[in-house]
C-alpha cells in the first residue's frame, strides 16, 4: 500500500505520542534525570519536535552533530499534540490552501505552532517520496509542552548508535527491527485539513 504524501507516522499509545529532539549533554542528561527540561533549556525560542525517529537521525547525524549528541524521546500527551496541530500554521505559503500570501503571513505571525513537511528518510537517511511532520513550538506552545504535555523523557542515544552501527555494517534487516514501531497517527481533516 502506498504511503499518504502527508501523514503523521509515530510511536503512540491511546494517550501519548513520542517525539524526538537532540541536544547537548548539558541539556539532555538533566532532562532525562529530572523528567523535565532543565532551567538551561530556552523557553523563549522556537523548539522543533519530530515524530519520526529516522528524520531525527537525519537531522542530528545519528547523534554525531555538534550540539545534538544526546537524542531524547519525549513522550507527550495526545491532547497536547492535537492542540498543537489545531493551532498550527504551515511554515510556507501554499497556493490554494491559503487565501493569499498576506493572510498566511498574518496567520504564521500569530500561530503558537507551525508545521513543516520534509521528506521522510530511509535507514541510509536517503529521502523518501512521502513527507514527515516537523512541528515548531513557540510562546504558549513551548510552555504547554514543557509544563503540561510532557509525560516522560528518555535518552535514545544508545539506540541511535546501535542502529547506526548496524546500518554501517550493512545489516539493514537487524537495523530495521530495532527501529521504534511507528505507525499512522489517527489525524483526520479536523486536525490536519489546514496543514496538507
Amino acid at each position: 500500500m502506498e504511503e499518504p504524501q502527508h501523514s503523521v507516522r509515530a510511536l503512540h499509545t491511546a494517550t501519548t505520542i513520542t517525539v524526538y529532539q537532540a541536544y547537548t549533554p548539558e541539556i539532555g542528561v538533566p532532562a532525562v534525570r529530572q523528567g523535565r527540561f532543565p532551567a538551561a533549556w530556552k523557553r523563549d525560542r522556537m523548539t522543533w519536535i519530530k515524530p519520526s525517529f529516522l528524520w531525527m537521525m537525519y537531522r542530528c547525524g545519528w547523534a554525531t552533530k555538534a550540539g545534538q549528541e544526546t537524542v531524547l524521546a519525549v513522550e507527550i500527551t495526545r491532547d497536547g499534540f492535537e492542540w498543537a496541530l489545531r493551532h498550527a500554521c504551515l511554515s510556507s505559503y501554499t497556493r490554494g490552501l491559503h487565501t493569499d500570501r498576506d493572510t498566511w503571513q498574518r496567520q504564521l505571525k500569530h500561530a503558537p505552532t507551525r508545521v513543516q513537511w520534509d521528506p521522510e528518510r530511509d535507514l541510509r537517511l536517503r529521502p523518501l517520496p512521502h513527507r514527515s511532520l516537523q512541528l515548531g513550538l513557540s510562546g504558549e506552545a513551548v510552555r504547554r509542552y514543557a509544563d503540561e504535555w510532557t509525560v516522560s523523557i528518555s535518552d535514545v542515544t544508545p539506540l541511535a548508535r546501535e542502529i547506526h552501527a548496524l546500518v554501517s555494517s550493512g545489516d539493514l534487516d537487524s537495523a530495521a527491527r530495532r527501529l521504534p514501531e511507528e505507525r499512522s497517527y489517527p489525524a483526520g481533516d479536523d486536525l490536519m485539513g489546514h496543514l496538507r
